[in-house]
């Protein structure tokens, strides 16, 4: 695996903006999570991340120390409470404290609403809105002001990972749609709450398409990515995008923001033509399961 980013000196910020603060990142090996691991690391944060594939984590983790940021990883579910208890354990007794975290761990796949189990549904909200709820309460002890290692006037963020699937109404995805329209409603009551007993901001952001990811190789195989215009409703995003929001969610420029989901997708959401027909929708999802299936668990051909 390589960096997501050649050259730090794209970034807008300061290289020390993050100095001294500790971010812990669900699904932070691999796609966006890993994006927004290494840049929140390049500009001063340390670093723990938390995913279900031990081979994704050890290579994020090696990558990420090989660029001089300190990194732990820590494998384990967002569906299981003792999981996400052992992932924020470890990261206060190696760093000290937490001061960021950013739920990115998600799941999705194409069907047709007619074509999903009621597991299926289930699954990816246990991931998205159940797994993001779960990791958010048993991190508020260490993200309020007073926590351990914190500033006792001064409470932590927490950057909730959405889309904008469920804006209006995105075809193959009732799923994820939602998920994610849970995960934003979770933002906005964390934010009222907990911004006003204990100071943590809580902000959301909802990326479109975003090229070289897991996501795009799943909902946007190449023979549908070449097809899509180069205007600005439909260019694919980078990885980069979602994590320079999220810097400037993180630091002091944005600590007026609390409640908000940040949409970065270059306007995709506001025009929602079908993607493809049914009947590919159908084949794909058929060849997806087929390839999971005899594939060893992991992404070896997804790139960070």
């Amino acid at each position: 695996m390589e960096s997501s980013f050649s050259s730090s000196s794209r970034s807008p910020f300061k290289g020390d903006i993050l100095k001294g603060q500790v971010a812990v990142l669900t699904g932070g090996g691999s796609g966006i999570g890993y994006g927004i691991a290494e840049e929140l690391g390049k500009h001063g944060a340390s670093i723990s991340i938390m995913g279900r594939r031990k081979h994704v984590v050890d290579s994020a983790v090696s990558i990420l120390t090989s660029l001089g940021i300190p990194a732990i990883g820590i494998v384990g579910d967002v569906r299981k409470k003792d999981d996400v208890v052992k992932v924020l354990d470890a990261t206060i007794e190696h760093f000290g404290k937490l001061d960021i975290l950013v739920n990115a761990a998600a799941g999705n796949f194409l069907v047709p609403a007619e074509d999903l189990s009621p597991n299926g549904f289930r699954t990816v909200i246990d991931i998205d809105a159940v797994g993001t709820f779960t990791v958010c309460h048993e991190a508020l002890k260490y993200l309020k002001k007073g926590g351990p290692g914190r500033d006792p006037s001064k409470g932590g963020l927490i950057i909730n990972i959405s889309a904008t699937l469920h804006y209006t109404a995105t075809w193959y995805q009732i799923h994820v749609s939602a998920a994610k329209a849970a995960v934003d409603s979770i933002t906005r009551s964390l934010a009222l709450e907990w911004g006003t007993d204990y100071d943590i901001r809580v902000n959301g952001i909802a990326p479109g398409p975003i090229g070289d990811t897991a996501g795009a190789s799943k909902l946007a195989p190449e023979e549908i990515e070449s097809s899509i215009p180069s205007d600005p409703l439909f260019k694919l995003g980078e990885k980069w995008d979602i994590a320079m929001a999220a810097l400037y969610l993180a630091c002091d420029a944005g600590k007026y923001i609390n409640g908000t989901t940040l949409v970065l997708d270059g306007g995709l959401w506001l025009s929602n033509p079908r993607p493809m027909p049914k009947e590919a929708v159908k084949q794909l999802s058929r060849t997806v399961e087929k390839r999971s299936r005899e594939t060893p668990v992991g992404l070896p051909n997804s790139k960070l």
